[in-house]
């Protein structure tokens, strides 16, 4: 598979204009992250909305764990993914030249291990990265904490020692050997995140039924097509299994701006009845308005997201490295920056205020994130029979 660089070139100049106020933002932004000095969100216009974004999509395979990985026998370093060739040099750069002060760390390739023991050295070594990154480069990184669903009986190890590091989240794949998010089965692992007010962050893999990695269909990358289909039936489902209504303290945020969901809210409305349990069309789009969507992949229309979910369930994201410095800088950030679906005072909120609304731990240094995580949650309110 290449690297998607040279289908954006031929769309460069299509962003020029956008990515030339972007660029001058981020400039001025890489100066104030540089030299220590706080970026400047007091103004809610012009260039200010651009600066000091949290990117809460962001790909990160420690290379600690590769090292370790390799030894093991579960990776070959040359034969690695280019989006799993994450390095803290190119990262840093990126983020001063997209202004982007804070990221959301969401490890990658933990779906690899051969066993349940394997699994929990591999996340020591991972967790162990992580709390290096965080207390090198103060507010620079948080992290979402992988619930290794693969390994049932690691999971709840898996989610005490992130939020013990002050983990911001947790990550879940949209599906687990062809079983959706919003499936009962995973209603233990949800209850524990219920019960914390946790955030979940999903994300799209292979759709069930074929080889991992191989095309669906022959030429056309899966991330093209299908990682959208995948988001789409995971956030469907949980629709459906009433999952939001059943633990109402849990946020999820669906990526790639919810891949194909806000483009079939419709469909989903006047076709509700056809599943099971019915949905009616209200249940849908109030459903529709509890989600959180990213801007990565990249964003694209934000008319028709912010008519189906509201402007302040829009977070901004990269996907870092899967995609790269060019299509950040040059399509991700003008998506958000000049599109005229948003106001000033709505870019401010995708760049930065609605996570730290989503995500308070963000705005702690990593020690304060852990005494956040370990507070007492608020009183829990009645759950709704389950479906």
């Amino acid at each position: 598979m290449s690297e998607p660089n040279r289908a954006v070139k031929r769309r460069s100049l299509l962003a020029a204009g956008g990515a030339l106020a972007a660029t001058v933002a981020a400039t001025e932004q890489s100066a104030a992250l540089t030299t220590g000095g706080a970026p400047r969100t007091d103004s809610v216009g012009g260039d200010d909305a651009g600066r000091a974004r949290i990117d809460v999509h962001h790909h990160f395979t420690a290379p600690e764990w590769v090292d370790w990985a390799e030894r093991e026998g579960l990776v070959r370093r040359r034969d690695l993914p280019w989006w799993a060739r994450w390095d803290l040099d190119s990262t840093l750069a990126l983020m001063d030249r997209a202004g982007i002060a804070t990221a959301v760390l969401n490890p990658t390739m933990q779906d690899r291990y051969r066993s349940a023991a394997q699994a929990k050295e591999g996340l020591t070594i991972v967790f162990r990265s992580l709390a290096h990154l965080m207390t090198a480069h103060p507010g620079r990184f948080a992290f979402f904490g992988p619930a290794v669903l693969d390994h049932p009986g690691l999971t709840g190890w898996a989610l005490g020692r992130a939020f013990d590091l002050g983990a911001v989240g947790v990550s879940v794949k949209a599906n687990y050997d062809g079983v959706y998010l919003g499936d009962p089965s995973y209603d233990r692992v949800l209850a524990e995140l219920d019960d914390r007010a946790a955030v979940l962050a999903t994300h799209p893999l292979d759709l069930p039924g074929g080889p991992p990695g191989v095309p669906t269909v022959p030429g056309i990358p899966n991330f093209m097509c299908d990682f959208l289909l995948d988001t789409t039936r995971a956030a469907v489902n949980m629709i459906r299994t009433r999952t939001l209504d059943r633990y109402p303290r849990l946020s999820v945020i669906l990526p790639h701006a919810g891949g194909f969901l806000p483009h079939i809210a419709t469909r989903l409305e006047a076709f509700g009845d056809f599943c099971t349990p019915p949905l009616d069309a209200s249940l849908v789009r109030e459903h529709l308005h509890r989600f959180h969507y990213d801007t990565a992949g990249p964003l694209a229309p934000a008319a028709t997201l912010v008519a189906t979910a509201g402007a302040d369930r829009i977070l901004f994201g990269t996907d870092w490295p899967a995609a790269s410095a060019e299509i950040i800088t040059g399509i991700t950030v003008p998506a958000v920056d000049t599109d005229h679906a948003f106001t000033h005072h709505q870019r401010r909120g995708i760049n930065r205020d609605n996570a730290l609304r989503l995500m308070p731990g963000l705005g702690h240094t990593p020690s304060a994130r852990k005494r956040h995580h370990r507070a007492d949650p608020p009183p829990q309110p009645a759950r709704r029979p389950a479906v």
